[in-house]
C-alpha cells in the first residue's frame, strides 16, 4: 500500500497545477466536444426532420450512455493492468469523428444509432484514463482546481460548437436543397474538424506520467476489495443516475414546446441556443465550484448538485404540464441543468480520487463511468419511452423524484463519513 502523496511524487508533475498536461488535456476536451456536443444539439431537430420519434432518441442516447459505461469499465482496467494510457485515449478521440461520418450519412434510426455507439464508444475509452492522466499530473491538494479548469476548458467546446451549428443552420436554411435534412447533414460533415484536431492536440500536448504495470491485477478481485465506502459512493450516484436523462431530450422538449408557435427549424434553433446557455453556465460555474470543493470538501457540494437536478427535471415536468412554452422558463430550466452538470462533472471524479488507492485509480473511474452510464440507459430508455406512450410529464417527473432519492442517499454517505 503506498499514499496519494508518494504516488505522486514518482509521476513527477509539473510544479503547478496548470501545467502542460493540464491545459493540452483542456484543449483536447474542448475540440472533442466541439466535435460531439455539436451533434447533440442537432440530433433532436435532425430526428425531427427524419420522422424519428422520442422514444427512439431515448434509447439511441440511452444506447450509446451504456456502451461508453461499459468501456469505461473495461479500458479502466487494462490501463491500470498494462501500465499504458495514451494510445488508448487516441484511439477513442479519432471515434469520435468517425461516428460524426456516419451520423451524417443517415437517413433512419439504425445508422444514427450505429454512429452515436461508435462515438461514445471513444468516449468510453478515453474518459478514465484521460481523469487519471490528470488527476496525476497535479497534487492531491489542487485536485478541484484541476478538474475544474478542465471541465470549464471541455464545455468550452460544447458552446462554441454548438453555437456555431446553430448559426450554420440558419445560414444554411436560405440555401436551396433537395430535402430538409441537408442542412443538418452539412452542420455534421463539419464538425468532423475539430473532431481530428483533438486527436493530434493530445498527441503533441499531453505527457503521460506513465504509471507502473500491475500484471497480477485481477478485474473481479480489484472490484471486490474496492473500499465499502466507495461502494457506497457509487450506489448514491446509481440511483441519482437513473433519473439523469439525457439531455437530448430537454432539447426535445424545448423543440417541442416552442414548434407550434415558432416551426421545427426555428424551435429546434432555439432549443440548440438553450442548450448553448446551459454549456455556457457550466464553463463559468466549473472552475469555481472546484476551489470552492478544495476548500470546503467535495461530498456536500456534490449533494447540492443532485438537488439541482431534480429541481431540473421537475420544471421540465411542470412545463409540459401546464403547456407553456415561456423562453424564461425554458432558460431557467436550462441554467439549472447547466450548474447540476457542472458540480457532477467537476466533483463526482474528484470524490472518487479521495476514496481509492492510486494503483486502483483508472480502474476506479471506470467503475464510476460504468454506474453512471448504465444508470443513464435506463434513465433516457425509460423517460423516452414514457414520453412517447403516456406523456411527457410524468417520463420527467419520474426523473425529478428519482433524482431526490439520489440526493438523499448522497446525503447518508456524507453523514456516514463524518460519523
Amino acid at each position: 500500500m503506498h499514499d496519494a502523496q508518494s504516488d505522486q511524487a514518482n509521476a513527477g508533475p509539473a510544479p503547478g497545477w496548470l501545467n502542460r498536461t493540464v491545459a493540452g488535456a483542456g484543449i483536447t476536451s474542448a475540440l472533442g466536444d466541439f466535435c460531439y456536443e455539436t451533434t447533440t444539439v442537432i440530433l433532436p431537430g435532425f430526428l425531427a426532420v427524419l420522422g424519428v420519434p422520442a422514444a427512439a432518441l431515448g434509447l439511441i442516447e440511452g444506447a450509446a450512455d451504456a456502451l461508453a459505461s461499459f468501456t469505461k469499465m473495461v479500458s479502466g482496467y487494462i490501463a491500470d493492468k498494462l501500465g499504458h494510457r495514451k494510445a488508448l485515449v487516441l484511439v477513442g478521440y479519432a471515434l469520435t469523428p468517425i461516428g460524426q461520418v456516419l451520423i451524417a450519412l443517415a437517413a433512419g434510426w439504425p445508422l444514427l444509432l450505429i454512429g452515436r455507439l461508435v462515438s461514445w464508444f471513444g468516449k468510453g475509452l478515453r474518459g478514465p484514463l484521460r481523469d487519471a492522466i490528470v488527476i496525476q499530473a497535479v497534487s492531491p491538494q489542487t485536485r478541484g482546481r484541476a478538474f475544474g479548469f478542465h471541465r470549464a476548458a471541455d464545455t468550452v467546446g460544447a458552446v462554441v460548437g454548438p453555437l456555431l451549428g446553430v448559426a450554420v443552420l440558419g445560414w444554411a436554411q436560405a440555401l436551396h436543397w433537395s430535402d430538409t435534412a441537408s442542412p443538418f447533414r452539412l452542420v455534421l460533415w463539419l464538425s468532423v474538424i475539430p473532431g481530428a484536431l483533438a486527436v493530434l492536440a493530445f498527441l503533441l500536448l499531453v505527457n503521460d506520467p506513465q504509471q507502473s504495470s500491475n500484471p497480477g491485477l485481477r478485474f473481479f478481485g480489484t472490484l471486490r476489495a474496492l473500499p465499502a465506502r466507495f461502494k457506497r459512493y457509487l450506489g448514491a450516484v446509481g440511483l441519482f443516475g437513473l433519473g439523469d436523462f439525457s439531455h437530448s431530450l430537454l432539447i426535445l422538449a424545448a423543440t417541442q414546446l416552442l414548434t407550434p408557435t415558432l416551426g421545427v427549424v426555428r424551435a429546434a434553433q432555439i432549443a440548440g441556443l438553450l442548450y448553448v446557455g446551459r454549456n455556457v453556465v457550466q464553463v463559468l460555474a466549473s472552475y469555481p465550484i472546484g476551489a470552492l470543493a478544495d476548500r470546503m470538501g467535495s461530498l456536500p457540494l456534490l449533494v447540492a448538485g443532485y438537488g439541482l437536478g431534480a429541481a431540473t427535471a421537475v420544471l421540465a415536468a411542470l412545463a409540459f404540464w401546464t403547456g407553456i412554452d415561456s423562453l424564461l422558463l425554458l432558460a431557467v430550466i436550462f441554467v439549472i441543468a447547466g450548474l447540476y452538470v457542472a458540480v457532477q462533472e467537476a466533483l463526482e471524479s474528484t470524490v472518487t480520487a479521495d476514496m481509492v488507492e492510486p494503483g486502483t485509480l483508472t480502474m476506479s473511474y471506470g467503475a464510476l463511468g460504468t454506474v453512471n452510464g448504465t444508470a443513464k440507459f435506463v434513465s433516457s430508455a425509460v423517460v423516452g419511452s414514457v414520453w412517447t406512450l403516456i406523456s411527457p410529464t410524468l417520463g420527467f417527473g419520474l426523473a425529478g423524484i428519482t433524482m431526490f432519492f439520489g440526493a438523499i442517499a448522497l446525503l447518508c454517505v456524507v453523514r456516514t463519513s463524518r460519523a
